[in-house]
């Protein structure tokens, strides 16, 4: 696992519905978690605010996998937006005839990296200029 090879001892919160997050977030205070990686899911995505104001509230730097987790410290991933419109081609190619076995299995090719300067402050932390500068978006 690579997180081993790094030196790191992953742990994982296992949130299922709303009411897991709160002892989530305290399990994680208590085995002094250093960071969070928070996955994309319908309860993550449905809870965005809460998932970053416990983050905040517990001073764990957090990365996130998307765009919509306004105010997190890092968000890493694809641009869904760009993945909606690119799917809309696909549409309507089948419209226009095609068959969607005939159509190429895409993977998403572009990942944007969104650092919030102003999160990174709260925590404490100093983000890297090295970093700052392979940023799609720095918050100010």
């Amino acid at each position: 696992m690579a997180a081993r090879y790094l030196g790191l001892e992953p742990q994982l919160l296992d949130v299922r519905k709303l009411e897991d997050l709160e002892p989530a977030f305290d399990a994680a205070t208590r085995q002094r978690a250093d960071a969070l990686v928070v996955g994309i899911d319908t309860l993550t995505q449905a809870n965005q605010r809460s998932i970053v104001d416990l983050a905040a509230k517990r001073r764990l730097p957090a990365i996130y996998a998307s765009m919509e987790f306004a105010g997190g410290l890092v968000v890493y991933g694809v641009n869904y937006p760009e993945m909606y419109r690119h799917a809309a081609s696909f549409a309507h190619k089948i419209f226009k005839g095609a068959s969607p076995a005939d159509l190429p299995v895409e993977e998403p090719t572009k990942f944007e990296l969104v650092i919030n300067l102003r999160t990174a402050k709260a925590l404490g932390l100093t983000i890297p200029p090295s970093l700052l500068l392979r940023a799609d978006q720095v918050v100010d």
